[in-house]
């Protein structure tokens, strides 16, 4: 079998398409995988690092304010569609898989009558997978009431795919904490920004120092982000001995395995990891992104009574303080923690594997 997965621009678009490549290289290993990125973007390093080949596009997002780039445009989309075509009628694919961002638009667009899926990640759906959703037969997606965005009788709920070294974390806090370099006798707040970090998480922590120092039961692993760790290894926080700054997080499973509790941006597939993970979330949504989807993705669960979200603009004042109150409120924790636990999906990447091996197979006849 011969595969096309095209998707990128963030790692949200690009580690999904990843993760469901190996589920389909495990349930077909002698099956053929051809990525389709867009020029310059995460995917063209992430891809071939995961062992995949990919061709990359000359494409981009049309900006919504009125810039120069948007001349360009029109030019990108005709030679990324001229040159989609050309990938898939060399290639001859079997199917074409799509996650999302500016590169999967013209790749299904070209696929002709082969068969499509879509990966949607948000509990809102993307520009392009709105767009593609007439075209493809299924749209995988990973929240409730996406009939509101696709065809429903094209919908399957399965998740989204994440990295395989979280689905088993018991027994791993002891080697966490060693590895970490952090105390086995206090309790563990852990904050994740992303690997480019999160400046609104990070204020927070500096501005924290005051209550933070009076916390000897309390201890703080702190991922500031590669493009903020000068600034920030230096402030009073940081300098505290029960707290553990780190531009980057080499081990998120030890990481989660040994947390109380998790403060994170409310991205998707954030989001699907730490209902793996089972602990108390407090989720600060990004302003900055398209349809402010990180905040329903975060009402998603706050409605469930699985996390507790902090409005980015509060972030400073409350953040740190309500994470706290919640560590050290037994009954809201353990609340959190077993209706998180529910949400999860362990088995998505097979699951959508399933969904395009199904839809192949029915192709052939």
């Amino acid at each position: 079998m011969r595969f096309i997965i095209s998707g990128g621009g963030t790692g949200g678009h690009v580690f999904p398409a990843i993760a469901i490549a190996d589920a389909l290289r495990r349930k077909q290993p002698d099956a053929e995988f051809l990525f389709v990125g867009a020029q310059g973007k995460i995917e063209m390093e992430k891809v071939p690092k995961a062992g995949y080949p990919i061709e990359g596009l000359w494409i981009s997002g049309f900006h919504r304010k009125m810039t120069l780039r948007n001349l360009m445009f029109p030019f990108k989309l005709i030679h990324s569609m001229w040159k989609a075509r050309k990938i898939v009628k060399g290639f001859r694919p079997d199917a074409v898989v799509g996650t999302g961002g500016y590169a999967s638009g013209p790749t299904l667009r070209m696929s002709g009558s082969i068969p499509t899926v879509l990966q949607e990640q948000n509990n809102y759906a993307g520009v392009t997978n709105k767009l593609l959703a007439e075209k493809a037969e299924r749209i995988c997606v990973a929240y409730d009431k996406m009939e509101r965005y696709f065809p429903k009788h094209k919908i399957v709920l399965t998740g989204n795919p994440v990295r395989q070294d979280l689905l088993n974390l018991e027994g791993k806090r002891d080697e966490g904490i060693r590895h970490y370099g952090l105390s086995p006798n206090k309790r563990t707040i852990l904050i994740i920004g992303g690997s480019l970090g999160a400046r609104t998480l990070n204020d927070s922590l500096r501005d924290a120092y005051d209550l933070l120092k009076e916390q000897e039961g309390i201890q703080v692993l702190w991922q500031c982000g590669k493009i903020y760790i000068d600034e920030f290894h230096n402030c009073e926080t940081a300098g505290l001995e029960h707290v553990k700054i780190s531009k980057f997080i080499d081990r998120m499973d030890l990481a989660y395995a040994m947390a109380d509790i998790v403060i994170s941006r409310a991205g998707a597939i954030s989001i699907s990891e730490l209902c793996l993970v089972g602990k108390p979330v407090i989720l600060v949504p990004s302003p900055n992104v398209a349809e402010d989807h990180q905040t329903k993705n975060a009402m998603a669960l706050v409605e469930k009574d699985a996390a507790v979200m902090v409005r980015d603009s509060d972030a400073k004042k409350t953040l740190i303080q309500t994470a706290i109150t919640t560590l050290n409120d037994k009954s809201l924790s353990l609340k959190l923690m077993e209706n998180i636990k529910r949400l999860g999906r362990p088995n998505a990447a097979d699951h959508i594997a399933d969904v395009i091996l199904e839809l192949v197979k029915n192709q052939k006849g």
